[in-house]
């Protein structure tokens, strides 16, 4: 496997503690040597497309997780703030009923 993706999926299984679901499916991850899996949720950053950030739920870089919901909110708060007047800014966050919905809107 790549160097970087291994060294990534080891930084995660070390850091990534807010989420017990991360942490065991981590585990499981390198208990079974699942090498493809490791590669498919690391192998890049999950994108904000035209329909929002979407993806598989799990542990890694190219996965809904806290993680990646975080690092996607606070880009748009700095687009927000580097391109709105104080009085002007506003961000809208809702829920729906899908898997982690609630969650991921606390988390944004």
């Amino acid at each position: 496997m790549d160097q970087n993706i291994r060294a990534r999926f080891l930084l995660w299984r070390q850091k990534a503690t807010a989420d017990p679901d991360l942490i065991e499916e981590l585990d499981r991850l390198a208990r079974e040597n699942r090498e493809e899996e490791i590669f498919d949720a690391f192998y890049k950053d999950l994108a904000f497309g035209t329909a929002g950030l979407r993806g598989v739920i799990g542990a890694g870089t190219n996965r809904m997780n806290c993680y990646t919901v975080a690092r996607t909110s606070a880009g748009i708060a700095a687009y927000v703030r580097r391109h709105y007047p104080p009085e002007k800014r506003k961000i809208a966050i809702s829920y729906d009923s899908r898997i982690k919905s609630d969650y991921f809107a606390r988390i944004a």
